[in-house]
């Protein structure tokens, strides 16, 4: 396995890396006495350790990385880390490694589902590793590593092409890949501290403001209370909530640009924005009537409120409730589990195939229609503007029918174990489209701690399959991809 050795230098220095982040939950539970600092220690030793045995042992490794082991390297990182990242939680918790492995691999690909009961008594260093966690993830990490060391050595971009979501993976904002990466988390962190801000603006304690901005721009979901935005039952907070979930379900490309240029053109001439805005405002509408006239709720504000809130949660992929959506009719908790499988922008924190995929399936789809009438026609499929190139379809086409394949496997794995379907189907959408709660025996007044061990793990691959957008796992797991 020498010839992967650049790779596991470069996997040492980002385990490293990772350690280091582990020093913000230390220094606060010293900090507040809150009984955790053994399972810190512990833990930021054990992974600084094995980072730097690994480094070491390969530190003359270098080369510029290929493309094969960008996908290695990405793979790597998102299955390694959260075991270590699951180490604070099984020693201060003393729960099962797998469900401590879920905790983490749910923070980091930013999906949100939680085997945790009683968060509003955790120690504060435990919620704050889980939300940062999230936050961490959100732009991820292998961005953050090329962002802030530059000096690893290693050629960045076929890891940030294997790693940045999205079938438009080639567009570059800046010349340099490690200048794109900073600009990306510049305005990644300011928008974070903008939300940390409103939060704390609109009544929220500065803890719980830290950690709902960090799970809010990762679009993560977890919460500190049992209850989620429940708990403070502030229209003022989930108002700054829904501002900044549809800024993360955007492309932070745009935003960058936006940011850069200081005007709000880049969005108009962003083809996702307009489609993504206007699917989450006539879903509000349309769930928000709909439980109305059900009686669920006396008037139409009250309704409205929550199906904003809401709607927006679970379509962003984020995954925060306000109120038991489950108890709602069936085809409202449905309808917003559909969104999250494509709403969010391609370039986002968020989850599912995003906007820009369907987008080319709709166009490609209505293409065969036209053709089907004239069949000597021709016909381009446009995306702002542009041509899409037919690889880019093809991938598109093929992307898709791997996605459904996948759900409809995985949740026959889950109903194969004896879970029952609404409750397999969901949990199985909620994990590869990184939403979190799903229906049923998952759903958002539930956690997932009352799945057996191997239905955690089906749904731990089904996070990590979502969060690599599939091919990326799928590739390394070909028996052609380990031949030389």
């Amino acid at each position: 396995m020498t010839r992967f050795a650049p790779v596991y230098r470069a996997l040492g220095m980002i385990i490293m890396l990772f350690g280091l982040t582990m020093l913000a939950p230390l220094i606060l539970s010293y900090a507040t006495n809150d009984g955790a600092q053994t399972a810190y220690d512990e833990a930021f030793l054990l992974t600084f350790l094995c980072g730097t045995f690994l480094w070491y042992r390969y530190r003359n490794c270098k080369r510029d990385l290929n493309i094969r082991d960008g996908f290695l390297m990405v793979v790597l990182v998102w299955s390694v880390l959260p075991a270590f990242a699951a180490i604070p939680l099984m020693l201060q918790l003393g729960i099962s490694h797998t469900d401590a492995y879920f905790e983490a691999m749910s923070g980091l690909t930013t999906t949100g589902s939680t085997v945790l009961s009683n968060l509003d008594t955790l120690p504060m260093s435990i919620n704050l590793w889980r939300h940062q966690l999230v936050w961490t993830g959100g732009m991820g990490l292998i961005v953050l590593a090329i962002a802030v060391l530059p000096l690893l050595g290693i050629g960045g971009r076929q890891m940030f092409k294997a790693e940045t979501p999205g079938p438009m993976k080639d567009a570059k904002m800046t010349p340099r890949i490690a200048e794109t990466a900073k600009g990306l988390w510049l305005v990644y962190v300011g928008v974070s501290v903008a939300c940390i801000v409103g939060y704390r603006w609109a009544g929220m304690s500065w803890f719980d403001a830290v950690c709902h901005g960090f799970s809010t721009m990762g679009l993560g979901g977890f919460s500190t209370h049992d209850a989620s935005f429940g708990f403070f039952n502030s229209p003022a907070i989930e108002f700054i909530a829904i501002v900044f979930m549809l800024i993360a379900g955007m492309n932070f490309g745009t935003l960058f640009l936006a940011v850069n240029g200081r005007s709000l053109r880049p969005y108009l001439h962003d083809p996702e924005a307009g489609w993504f805005i206007g699917v989450c405002l006539v879903s509000i509408f349309v769930v928000g009537l709909y439980i109305w006239k059900d009686g669920i709720y006396p008037d139409l504000d009250t309704a409205l409120r929550h199906s904003a809130f809401n709607v927006i949660s679970i379509a962003t992929t984020t995954g925060y409730a306000s109120v038991d959506y489950a108890l709602w009719p069936i085809f409202a908790p449905l309808w917003m589990l559909f969104l999250s499988s494509f709403a969010t922008s391609a370039g986002s924190t968020g989850g599912g195939i995003k906007m820009m995929r369907a987008l080319l399936l709709y166009k490609q789809v209505y293409r065969e229609l036209l053709r089907a009438m004239h069949p000597s026609a021709v016909y381009n499929v446009r995306i702002g503007g542009q041509v899409a190139p037919q690889p880019i379809l093809f991938a598109v086409l093929a992307f898709a029918f791997m996605y459904m394949v996948s759900i409809v496997t995985l949740t026959l794995v889950l109903v194969f174990t004896g879970l029952d379907i609404v409750s397999a189907f969901t949990a199985i959408v909620a994990s590869v489209n990184n939403t979190g709660p799903g229906l049923g025996v998952v759903g958002p007044s539930t956690t997932y701690e009352v799945l057996e061990d191997f239905q955690t793990w089906v749904c731990i691959f089904g996070m990590l399959l979502g969060r690599l957008e599939i091919f990326t796992l799928l590739v390394v797991l070909t028996p052609a991809f380990w031949r030389k």
